[in-house]
């Protein structure tokens, strides 16, 4: 598959290099010939340096021949005229396109093939902020994922002590809680996978991804970690675009205080904001956190544009008291560092855009896909075809299927019905399968695993 990246900035480079891992042919197009130069010593993708929506740069590129254009550069504008002009004068089948101003999203029809023709949009501080409010809503949790609309959800935890299950083999999970049913898809204990099996042992600090029916996730979370209690005062750092998103979300259903440096933002802030109140000051000046009894907030969400006011203020407030701290972190190699010591969750908003444009890429039928754990694995919601002779896994139990190594099959959604996963469940056509890659150099053989044979058509 060829794909054409416009733009190779924090998204595009960290898209590209997430692809270039799979074997697609990837062409990055980018202005910034130093930048180019650094991605192609690294990667092995083609370059070429011009401007992203001129004709002429985008047939050197091979637009002719690419199968999807993703246009992520820094401009609304430049990512539009070179969807146009892909459509237009290339025919390329698939146009993904990264729009970030909320005014030309509230045109109903403008994205469609007589005016604009983009077929996916991608909005970063949609996604980010959409993130940030799941981890609002399950307290304790280092990542929860949607599948299947909502109805199933893929939650991280870390272990900690005071969990019933801490120090006990998995399978009293379902001694526990013999009216939930859950699968615990995978392990890291100190940043390595490990297979779970019913004989496995939970230890202290083990980060947990386990799957289940969104309604029971809080009291799988239980079983991992002490009860939390449900957040209730938020204070964000940064009254920009993810903060204001974030504010203007949640503002009626948490007390919601917002800090903003920039005095303009502030009252701009106040006049788009009807609850949360606006504060004009630093959020890495330790008086005012005092002043605003930081100690008794619950979660401190640092979303500035400047990596280092977000970790320094994230530090601080986790200093002084509060429960939770989640720091946008702009710079990949910042993340590793921060997370899993005093800040909590750190979130890299190109590696959540790059989440939401995998689902687009995949050779079979995916509804979802999530990238987990810095583009190392990776959850698939992949819908079988077929029947018994032309698929793989369709009139098959999961015991039966052929897994590559590192992948499991958490739930199977048919219709509104979840199934947790148990070796005799039998798997049918149209059936939605969420799997969990612990080694993402499988997704080919998974993709291959839910592709139907020509007999089926």
């Amino acid at each position: 598959m060829k794909i054409l990246i416009l733009g190779a900035g924090k998204v595009g480079g960290t898209l590209a290099e997430n692809l270039a891992q799979e074997a697609f042919d990837i062409t990055l197009v980018d202005g910034d010939a130093a930048r180019l130069q650094e991605l192609r010593d690294r990667l092995d993708i083609q370059t070429i340096h011009g401007w992203a929506s001129h004709p002429d740069v985008l047939r050197r590129a091979g637009a002719d021949d690419a199968d999807i254009v993703v246009a992520v550069t820094s401009s609304d504008e430049v990512n539009m005229v070179a969807c146009q002009v892909c459509y237009s004068l290339f025919d390329t089948p698939l146009k993904i396109a990264r729009i970030r101003s909320s005014t030309y999203m509230t045109r109903d029809g403008f994205f469609d093939s007589e005016h604009m023709p983009i077929d996916v949009l991608i909005n970063p501080e949609d996604v980010v902020t959409e993130h940030i409010v799941q981890l609002l809503e399950h307290p304790g949790a280092l990542q929860v994922l949607d599948f299947a609309e909502g109805r199933v959800q893929l939650v991280a935890v870390k272990a900690h002590e005071g969990g019933p299950l801490v120090g006990q083999e998995l399978r009293f999970l379902r001694e526990h809680m013999p009216n939930i049913d859950t699968r615990v898809a995978a392990i890291f204990r100190r940043g390595a996978p490990i297979a779970p099996e019913g004989n496995t042992v939970i230890e202290l600090d083990d980060e947990v991804f386990f799957i289940a029916a969104a309604a029971h996730i809080n009291a799988v979370m239980g079983e991992l970690r002490r009860v939390e209690r449900p957040f209730k005062r938020i204070v964000i750092a940064g009254g920009g675009h993810i903060g204001m998103r974030l504010a203007k979300t949640i503002e009626r259903q948490y007390a919601v205080k917002v800090i903003e440096f920039n005095h303009e933002r502030c009252v701009h802030l106040a006049e788009s904001l009807e609850e949360a109140v606006i504060l004009h000051g630093d959020a890495t000046d330790r008086d005012l956190l005092l002043e605003e009894n930081i100690e008794q907030c619950d979660a401190f969400c640092a979303l500035t544009d400047d990596d280092e006011v977000n970790i320094m203020s994230s530090l601080l407030a986790k200093k002084l008291g509060v429960r939770q701290v989640v720091t946008l972190i702009g710079k990949p190699a910042y993340v590793d560092l921060v997370q899993g010591g005093e800040i909590d969750i750190a979130i890299s908003p190109q590696q959540a855009t790059t989440s939401s444009l995998l689902t687009h890429v995949r050779r079979a039928d995916v509804a979802r896909a999530h990238s987990l754990r810095r583009g190392a694995a990776e959850a698939i919601e992949a819908i079988a075809h077929g029947d018994a002779k032309t698929s793989k896994v369709v009139g098959r139990s999961i015991d039966q299927v052929d897994l590559p190594p590192g992948t499991k099959i958490g739930a199977i959604v048919r219709g509104d019905e979840v199934l947790i996963a148990h070796d005799n469940i039998m798997i049918e056509s149209e059936d939605h399968v969420i799997l969990f890659l612990t080694d993402k150099r499988q997704i080919t053989a998974v993709e291959k695993l839910f592709q139907v044979g020509l007999g089926f058509f």
